[in-house]
């Protein structure tokens, strides 16, 4: 291999993996679907958490995408009242983007990680937890659960993540 074909090969890589890319597949499939919105940030994060603290949930911010709210239903996020009122209604989902050749349209041969705090998330949430597989090549989406995720899943690595 020439140091020309390694820089390449690197780029590739990087373009596969880099966490922009991430976002932008997450940023993308919310806009596909009108009923879904961003993740609350600041304050309006923390009073959604607080809502759900108060009803027994504990999640972590990092541990969903976006929220999906179905029609005809306001929230606001500046309003811990507004929010209690409407949390039974909310979904909270996951979405993890792949843009490889190797996933097929029933999603086999799409690989992603799910972290310990969106597996927790899954189990105390339960039917108001989903996941979004979005495939970039074909602008396909599949929504699903951790569950059928792991009922489904070929294989498996377990990694420890740490931040320096």
């Amino acid at each position: 291999m020439n140091p020309i074909d390694v820089i390449n090969s690197k780029k590739q890589h990087l373009a596969r993996y880099a966490n922009e890319n991430g976002s932008n597949g997450e940023l993308v499939t919310i806009e596909l679907n009108e009923n879904w919105i961003p993740r609350p940030k600041g304050n309006e994060l923390k009073l959604l958490l607080l809502a759900l603290k108060e009803v027994g949930i504990i999640i972590k911010r990092s541990s969903f995408d976006a929220l999906s709210i179905p029609k005809g239903i306001s929230i606001d996020f500046n309003d811990l009242v507004s929010i209690k009122a409407s949390l039974s209604n909310i979904t909270f989902i996951e979405i993890k983007s792949a843009n490889q050749d190797r996933v097929k349209k029933d999603f086999s041969g799409f690989f992603f990680a799910l972290t310990e705090n969106e597996i927790k998330a899954a189990e105390a949430l339960g039917d108001r937890h989903q996941v979004a597989l979005y495939n970039k090549k074909t602008s396909e989406v599949l929504m699903t659960s951790v569950v059928e995720i792991i009922n489904r899943a070929k294989s498996s690595t377990w990694q420890v993540s740490v931040q320096l």
